[in-house]
């Protein structure tokens, strides 16, 4: 039996068959990926910031728009968010959400045009959505809701499609599925990053 020294050949052989292979090129879409991941994420939280929470905390209300009557400012679909505030404080320009009718539950979002005085020295609003071309009938200060602080696009769309209830365990499964994302991501990358 004769032996012989291993070959190159044999020994290239012997360490494709016992090391795996070794991906050393660098995967740019995954990176692309994650940052798209969480970009999307940041967007959805910035959202529920600006439905939800935010308006708890300065003691608004989110509230969706139907019509055409404020368009191009507010377009259907827009989510306003709606502070209540002193009458005193109104001024011409501003945009109200009020009751067309005293303690009728409607509510219509326009912008103040005039401001008056009834004879008891009381404050009288005139309101005319920017869309329209007709003014609306004057208002008193107890039939104005509140004061429009910001708006959001689209999202009134959202809110239409859910009564109080769904939206109630929408909000908080979307919630509970955002925080269990961000918490995989997290404890994913900290095991990439132990040894072994």
């Amino acid at each position: 039996m004769t032996q012989h020294a291993p070959t190159p050949a044999d020994k290239l052989g012997e360490c494709d068959a016992e090391a795996p292979i070794e991906h050393t090129q660098p995967r740019p879409w995954r990176g692309l990926l994650r940052f798209i991941g969480w970009v999307v994420f940041a967007l959805v939280m910035a959202v529920v910031a600006l439905v939800l929470v935010i308006p708890r905390l300065i003691g608004a209300v989110p509230l969706a728009v139907l019509t055409s009557s404020m368009e191009p400012v507010l377009p259907p679909g827009t989510l306003v968010v709606s502070q209540s505030v002193d009458p005193e404080t109104l001024a011409i320009g501003d945009v109200v959400t009020f009751q067309p009718v005293s303690d009728d539950p409607m509510l219509v979002t326009h912008r103040i045009v005039e401001v008056g005085y009834q004879a008891d020295g009381g404050l009288t609003f005139t309101t005319r959505g920017d869309n329209n071309g007709a003014d609306d009938q004057p208002i008193v200060g107890d039939q104005v809701m509140g004061k429009v602080v910001y708006s959001v696009p689209y999202v009134g769309y959202v809110t239409t499609l859910f009564g109080v209830t769904e939206r109630g365990w929408i909000v908080g499964a979307l919630g509970g599925l955002l925080i269990g994302y961000a918490v995989f991501t997290l404890l994913r990358a900290l095991m990439r990053r132990q040894p072994g």
